[in-house]
């Protein structure tokens, strides 16, 4: 157990800064004039392209391998694209102060399938560069 989290580690530590950034009380900042509109989902790309390139990287090192398959992009994929659509569902049930907005689900998503895309161009790119 410990050898899989020395490698996902980065990926499990971003995923609560994630979930605690998502859910917690922001006030009157999303009307702060230094924000233009569209921030919020700007960061939601963001934390979640960059969460896709800690847990693939993970998965890389874990298996010790140099690219991923799509299979496997397609389940990391659909992973964390489940755990967005769970915050937006914790925001809407159980944070209240926070709205569910399904445009952040498909902020989270562009993002995420643009971490996938790179990770899968670099590997791949490594992965020819060795032979």
């Amino acid at each position: 157990m410990s050898i899989m989290l020395k490698n996902y580690w980065p990926a499990i530590l971003w995923a609560f800064f994630i979930l605690i950034i998502c859910d917690i009380k922001m006030g009157g900042v999303s009307h702060s004039p230094a924000f233009f509109e569209g921030f919020d989902k700007l960061v939601h790309c963001g934390l979640f392209f960059t969460m896709t390139v800690l847990y693939s990287g993970g998965y890389l090192r874990h298996n010790k391998k140099r690219c991923l398959s799509v299979l496997t992009a397609v389940l990391i994929i659909l992973c964390m694209v489940a755990f967005g659509g769970a915050i937006e569902l914790l925001q809407k049930y159980f944070f209240t102060w926070r709205s569910a907005d399904w445009n952040d689900l498909f902020a989270d998503t562009v993002g995420i399938c643009m971490g996938m895309f790179s990770v899968l161009i670099t590997s791949n790119a490594v992965k020819y560069a060795n032979k």
